[in-house]
């Protein structure tokens, strides 16, 4: 059963994701599967909201009776000052990639993007702990995912690199209470070669390398990875991206994203609907149509 199994009505609680652009995302498939597996009376959209207007789309979740809603790209730090109340940990982070509407009406905001990233890391923590690691990016994802390496695995040094050192300083200032061991470093991608060589773990939290542009890639040289190498890209889609390719080819450990975005997911829809997402049969719905897709 599918999401096309969707049946909407007047008791339909609606579930929006906000973004700009949305025209690639996977959600809307992941949830409406979920909701028809389970018979639950649910449904899932995508909305295109330009940064100008993310107010107006937060404040319209309660004004609409939506159950919630999904937050990507780029607006995961810009809804905070829009919500009632948030979790510790998306205090933390200073980002929200999900929003709850409460029965009263008040808006929830949380991050379940530590939940899908850490997932698949957590059985390779022997080889991760106190070691050096490197996050490519400091947008809203990069704050979850560094968070996330911090507490979990209070490596020996974390570079964050990026093209905007001003915003790769922020989000280390806003990280300093959780970096116990004053691992934290910054450093533009031109002067990261070192870093991005000497870690054990490199992490995309960039968009680069998304489809459209598959051709793409956040780190040029692949010659800089090799077989002590764990390289993790967020980005789903596609699964295997030039990043991954490149890395693989020199013998490090990959990751792709699509564990982490069916993870977080999970830990979101619990929180919307009560119910547990049924992980397997989501999983099994997207290798179908993955399949389907590049026949």
């Amino acid at each position: 059963m599918g999401p096309d199994a969707i049946h909407i009505d007047a008791n339909t609680r609606l579930i929006a994701l906000l973004g700009y652009p949305v025209g690639q995302t996977l959600s809307p498939f992941i949830h409406n599967t979920a909701f028809a597996a389970q018979g639950i009376n649910f449904a899932f959209a995508a909305f295109p909201v330009p940064p100008e207007r993310i107010g107006d789309g937060v404040r319209g979740l309660a004004a609409l009776h939506f159950a919630g809603a999904g937050v990507t790209i780029p607006h995961k730090q810009a809804v905070l000052p829009y919500l009632d109340e948030l979790s510790p940990r998306a205090r933390a982070v200073g980002a929200s990639n999900m929003i709850v509407r409460r029965p009263d009406g008040t808006l929830f905001g949380d991050n379940t993007d530590l939940t899908g990233f850490l997932a698949p890391l957590l059985p390779l923590t022997d080889r991760l702990r106190g070691a050096d690691m490197a996050v490519l990016g400091a947008g809203g994802a990069a704050r979850a995912v560094a968070y996330a390496l911090l507490v979990t695995f209070r490596p020996k040094r974390l570079t964050l690199i990026a093209r905007t050192s001003s915003k790769a300083d922020m989000l280390a200032t806003d990280l300093t209470a959780f970096d116990e061991r004053n691992a934290l470093e910054v450093h533009a991608f031109s002067t990261a070669r070192a870093a991005v060589r000497g870690a054990r773990l490199v992490v995309n939290t960039t968009p680069v390398g998304m489809y459209p542009a598959v051709d793409d890639s956040p780190w040029n040289d692949a010659d800089d990875f090799g077989d002590d190498h764990i390289v993790y890209d967020i980005v789903y889609n596609p699964e295997e991206t030039r990043l991954l390719n490149d890395a693989a080819s020199r013998g490090a450990v990959t990751i792709g994203g699509l564990d982490m975005l069916v993870e977080q997911a999970a830990a979101a829809y619990v929180q919307w609907t009560g119910h547990e997402m049924p992980v397997d049969v989501v999983k099994e719905a997207l290798r179908r149509r993955s399949e389907m897709l590049h026949r």
